[in-house]
């Protein structure tokens, strides 16, 4: 079973110096037919002004990725980590029993384009921690985030594991689905043929009770696929 989310049809938020889509609800957006997906809750695809960012708040129980696209990520929070993200580094922070936070675009005239995205986690409570991670441009399945940290991949508190999915146009890729597990998909960029439905920037799908799905790149694409918990 495929199930498409298309981008036009995520939730819209626009307050002057953020913009943002979301694919399932959150904040002001509320949809019950998208709540997210297993252990998916948010993925939010956000540009910042120049200047502008996300004052302190807190979290907790929840395991929070944050992959910029563009421009730069400056983070700070209540365990001391003082860090800058640039385009293609991806962040992991673990909220455990309660941190706080503040993300801001530190540049005076860039925009920052990320993506933010929550995991529930399968235990809750906790120490708070912090990971941080560059990862090279590779062509077919990157493993970015896994529960054991294999690979010196970013460690989760989930049974859930992210890949970052990059195919040049013309390129044939099969998705393998394992018993008991649901695939989420979401097009960072360019245009994929999957199955015999056409999915492209911004767009997420949900694949479940398949044994296997093949992919035809209709352009140099890149996408972050989840490995999920049915």
């Amino acid at each position: 079973m495929l199930i498409i989310r298309h981008a036009d049809a995520r939730g819209q938020a626009d307050l002057g110096w953020l913009r943002s889509q979301h694919s399932f609800s959150f904040a002001q957006y509320y949809d019950p037919r998208h709540m997210g997906v297993s252990a998916l809750r948010v993925i939010n695809e956000d540009h910042v002004k120049p200047g502008c960012g996300f004052e302190t708040h807190s979290h907790q129980n929840m395991e929070i990725i944050s992959y910029v696209l563009a421009g730069t990520l400056a983070h700070q929070d209540s365990y001391g980590h003082k860090r800058t993200l640039s385009a293609g580094e991806f962040q992991l922070m673990s909220a455990g029993s309660g941190i706080y936070h503040s993300e801001f675009n530190p540049s005076p005239n860039q925009p920052l384009d990320f993506l933010q995205i929550w995991v529930k986690p399968a235990v809750q409570g906790g120490k708070a921690s912090y990971q941080q991670r560059f990862f090279e441009s590779t062509n077919g399945l990157t493993a970015i985030v896994t529960p054991d940290g294999r690979e010196s991949t970013l460690t989760i508190k989930q049974d859930t594991s992210l890949y970052r999915l990059q195919l040049t146009q013309g390129q044939n890729y099969t998705l393998p689905i394992h018993a008991g597990r649901i695939l989420y998909m979401h097009i960072v960029q360019g245009n994929l043929q999957i199955a015999d439905q056409l999915i492209q920037d911004g767009d997420g799908i949900t694949i479940k009770d398949e044994s296997s799905v093949p992919c035809l790149a209709q352009s140099n694409m890149e996408a972050l696929l989840f490995d999920l918990p049915a």
